[in-house]
């Protein structure tokens, strides 16, 4: 298919791209990677007057590790969350996840932000940004906000960011202990059937703090408070895994698709968060 026609706009800073959204509003949309947007702009699924491309603004892009804080600019792509050596160390995770989405070709384009801004359910930073507590930046014609990752999400595709604002960057406190990101999927490519993201410290032997967050399982990412709060103060033996996977599975609501139907996704869940919690609690 080809998309209706459109105007397309490619700014070089980050006011630029705000003036042309005031200019135009529910006629302009911004784009990232457009691995979500142009295909539905193709499919007519989405009618975009004006696209703004924010490729060519550079201070959307970087990563950097300071005074215990990673933050990523927004238009960062998931090849350079893999290959950044300082990212790698402090935050081992996000390699891991960036690894499994899709296939490389994918990930030298797609960036972090539109994988987050999206709110697709079935994309794996969302719920990996929960796990890691991180902060969103948002910018838009009356400045700057900050919005927690697990207030962001309100439906599939629905989240807090005005359609007048651009998410700019990312922040979260470099993660303590083990890590791990678990997915199951039908092939290379594939979103997820069932994902876990999980965090765990361990102090004299025991589990003294935790994180767990499951994607593509509800039509948000699912912070699983419960299941974390189950392994505290536990050695994560089989008693607790249990416990943890019970208080998850009480937490997701997934639907019948073509990946497979309620139940069968229900036990994927179980299986992939025990075997996140496994592997984090090697490695805390």
């Amino acid at each position: 298919m080809i998309p209706s026609e459109f105007e397309y706009h490619r700014p070089g800073s980050i006011d630029a791209a705000l003036a042309v959204l005031q200019e135009h509003g529910d006629d302009a949309r911004v784009m990232a990677g457009g691995h979500s947007l142009i295909p539905m702009m193709k499919l007519r699924m989405a009618d975009v007057p004006h696209l703004i491309d924010l490729q060519s603004i550079a201070e959307l892009k970087g990563i950097a590790v300071d005074g215990g804080t990673v933050t990523i600019g927004a238009m960062t792509t998931q090849h350079e969350l893999i290959t950044n050596d300082d990212l790698v160390r402090a935050a081992p995770i996000m390699r891991e996840a960036a690894l499994l989405i899709a296939d490389p070709q994918v990930r030298y384009v797609g960036t972090i932000g539109g994988n987050v801004a999206n709110g697709d359910p079935g994309n794996d930073m969302p719920g990996l940004m929960q796990c890691l507590d991180a902060t969103f930046t948002l910018q838009g014609p009356d400045g700057t906000r900050e919005v927690q990752a697990r207030d962001f999400y309100e439906a599939a595709y629905m989240t807090d960011r005005e359609d007048d604002e651009i998410l700019t960057e990312i922040s979260f406190a470099v993660p303590k202990g083990g890590q791990a990101y678990e997915k199951q999927k039908r092939k290379i490519g594939d979103y997820a059937t069932a994902a876990a993201a999980v965090i765990l410290d361990k102090v004299d032997g025991k589990v003294a703090s935790a994180s767990i967050a499951m994607t593509n399982l509800s039509d948000t990412p699912v912070f699983s408070a419960d299941a974390a709060a189950a392994l505290v103060g536990t050695d994560c033996g089989a008693d607790a895994m249990a416990d943890a996977v019970t208080a998850m599975l009480g937490d997701i609501d997934p639907t019948e698709d073509n990946r497979g139907p309620v139940e069968f996704k229900k036990h994927v869940a179980g299986v992939i968060l025990r075997r996140a919690i496994e592997r984090a609690w090697s490695r805390a």
